[in-house]
């Protein structure tokens, strides 16, 4: 089980495949797993690093202030750890603006983002949160996970079992840790700094993600990069309909010759 200590924190990830590396950071409030069809179907073609972020899975929970740029550069330590160079990195939502700070600060290391149901602004739902992680984990974790899913996954035996898979670990998170997570995302706002982004970028969303304006705006901003919606999904697109999420993830990496 492999760890990674150079950052602020100590973060637990997975390598599984070969090939040219795709780096993994998921959301809020999930674990790596929410990437589990993800990591089946791209470790067929590449290296992939699926990362628990500080406060999630196996990671380290400091309860202290973060940032995003010291969020980010935990997984630039799982790089270096792994002596990865050069890497495609796809995130959805914390993961996401976490994925477009490395493309802003480390361009000499990631040379394709895919960014999923985020901005490059903050939300406006992000102070709900911390009051309802306030209230304790195991009472509002299944609620949140509920919100970030089209109502129609949430009710089927598909989604309940799913969303249900992400609350076994909920004894052992932190709400403190969670919530500084949040806070993090409250405080930062990158809009000035897309034009300074010249890999390739895909942008996604579900019909239904909250952040799909938000998305959109930021993707308009950013010279050349697509913007993809998936219909019927939610904030974790990735999980709803991981057929249609991977099919357009490896058309874009086709079309920029990261796959053969």
């Amino acid at each position: 089980m492999p760890f990674c200590s150079a950052g602020g924190a100590k973060i637990h990830y997975e390598v599984s495949g070969e090939g040219f590396p795709l780096v993994l950071i998921h959301a809020n409030p999930f674990d790596r797993r929410l990437w589990l069809y993800q990591v089946a179907h791209f470790s067929t073609c590449f290296q992939v690093v699926n990362v628990d972020l500080r406060g999630y899975g196996y990671s380290e929970k400091p309860t202290s202030p973060t940032s995003i740029a010291e969020m980010s550069e935990d997984i630039v330590a799982v790089c270096r750890q792994e002596e990865i160079r050069e890497a495609i990195v796809a995130g959805i939502s914390v993961g996401g603006v976490m994925a477009l700070q490395l493309g802003l600060d480390h361009p000499e290391i990631f040379k394709a983002l895919i960014l999923v149901g985020c901005s490059s602004m903050p939300g406006g739902r992000y102070q709900a949160r911390i009051d309802g992680y306030k209230k304790g984990v195991e009472e509002y974790h299944i609620q949140h996970l509920k919100a970030l899913v089209s109502q129609n996954f949430s009710e089927g035996r598909l989604g309940r079992y799913l969303l249900s898979y992400f609350t076994d670990w909920d004894r052992k998170l932190n709400a403190a840790a969670i919530v500084e997570i949040f806070k993090a995302l409250q405080n930062r706002d990158v809009t000035h700094r897309l034009g300074e982004l010249k890999m390739p970028v895909l942008v996604m969303n579900g019909e239904f993600d909250n952040s799909l304006a938000r998305s959109r705006e930021t993707a308009q901003r950013i010279r050349g990069a697509l913007h993809h919606v998936i219909p019927g999904t939610g904030h974790a697109c990735c999980l709803e309909d991981p057929a249609t999420f991977d099919e357009v993830v490896m058309e874009f990496l086709r079309r920029h010759s990261f796959i053969k």
